[in-house]
């Protein structure tokens, strides 16, 4: 299972459907493979990590972009659509980026939106995933297992058309 490490509370990302209800699709590589109709059938690959928390790496069709989204209860100092500056490292290899702050059934989370396609697969090429807000080190979790998953989440999008 996925281990995923809080250390501060995640201060947040862009994710426009919150309370959606996702269709699965598939598994792979140890991540939920499912398509949310409200992103125009956007796959996405989901996991849960053992201290209640929820990531999703997926395709927006509506906005032509890609985006990393997570949840976590414990999180309750985000605010619903606030912006927060956020730094990406992808074992060494840093990322700046805008988060912002969003809910799923009460549930505090925060969405990352990207355009650069190859940000998507230096995710899946590496092993550990750092996000960093200003007042330091927010989660880290292990990518095991994501370059199956997001090759899936492809297959699932080209399935879409």
């Amino acid at each position: 299972m996925k281990i995923l490490t809080t250390t501060l509370f995640l201060a947040a990302l862009p994710f426009c459907a919150v309370a959606q209800q996702l269709e699965p699709w598939g598994e792979a590589g140890g991540w939920d493979v499912m398509i949310d109709p409200t992103l125009g059938d956007g796959c996405l690959i989901q996991a849960a990590y053992q201290d209640g928390s929820v990531v999703r790496i997926g395709f927006d069709r509506t906005e032509g972009a890609g985006y990393i989204t997570a949840f976590n209860e414990s999180w309750g100092d985000i605010v619903e659509g606030e912006t927060y500056p956020i730094l990406f490292d992808l074992d060494g290899q840093e990322y700046e980026g805008e988060a912002q702050g969003i809910y799923l059934n009460d549930v505090p989370g925060a969405d990352i939106y990207f355009t650069n396609s190859d940000f998507l697969f230096d995710i899946a090429a590496k092993y550990t995933m750092t996000l960093y807000n200003e007042h330091g080190e927010v989660m880290a979790i292990d990518l095991g297992g994501t370059m199956v998953g997001l090759e899936a989440a492809i297959a699932c999008q080209d399935e879409m058309g």
